[in-house]
């Protein structure tokens, strides 16, 4: 197999990181190759904890579900890539890119690292179905308010990141039914990639 290239969209409970970590597994066990797993918001969840002066500035919007500013997303995105990727691994970006200059930024960076046939996941759920998971789920961040905010964030900015790469040549978008058993999405996925 190729070294292959992943970008997961989904609103918040549509179950992303499960389906993430279910195809990092079956690409270890398929070409025993390592998957380089990218998530900005884990890394922006890491500087709230390490209480610097940047973390101080990202608690706030984070925990209100609005997006961050742009430069700071591309800094840590193109930080995780200098530092974690290798020719010979399979990249799973998360979370990333989340508005349309952001898309731009990651189409340069692909380019950059000669990556071709970017794999798009888009992992479908109604509103009320993510309401629901996310009130189970029960994160701190998972208000009311909040839930409300990512949810206009989501359909502002980030599904027209995602549509940036429709027309373009070596990105292919899936679509995925996320209101399924954990496996059947995963199966989906697995035969939507033609794996």
């Amino acid at each position: 197999m190729q070294i292959q290239t992943f970008v997961f969209f989904g609103q918040v409970g549509s179950g992303k990181g499960t389906q993430i970590e279910l195809l990092t597994d079956f690409l270890k066990k398929k070409d025993g190759r390592e998957s380089v797993y990218i998530s900005p918001g884990k890394e922006y969840r890491s500087l709230i904890q390490s209480d610097n002066y940047t973390g101080s500035l990202v608690k706030g919007p984070l925990s209100r579900g609005e997006l961050l500013p742009g430069f700071l997303t591309d800094a840590i995105m193109a930080n995780l890539l200098i530092s974690l990727l290798t020719p010979e691994k399979h990249l799973i970006a998360d979370g990333y890119p989340r508005a349309v200059p952001q898309s731009m930024s990651f189409k340069d960076m692909i380019e950059f690292y000669n990556r071709k046939d970017v794999k798009i996941i888009y992992i479908e759920i109604s509103k009320e179905e993510a309401v629901k998971r996310l009130k189970l789920r029960g994160r701190h961040d998972d208000t009311d308010e909040g839930i409300a905010t990512r949810f206009n964030e989501y359909m502002n900015s980030v599904v027209p990141a995602m549509n940036y790469f429709n027309d373009k040549e070596n990105y292919t978008i899936y679509i995925i039914n996320g209101e399924q058993t954990v496996e059947q999405v995963h199966k989906d996925i697995i035969k939507a990639l033609g794996f």
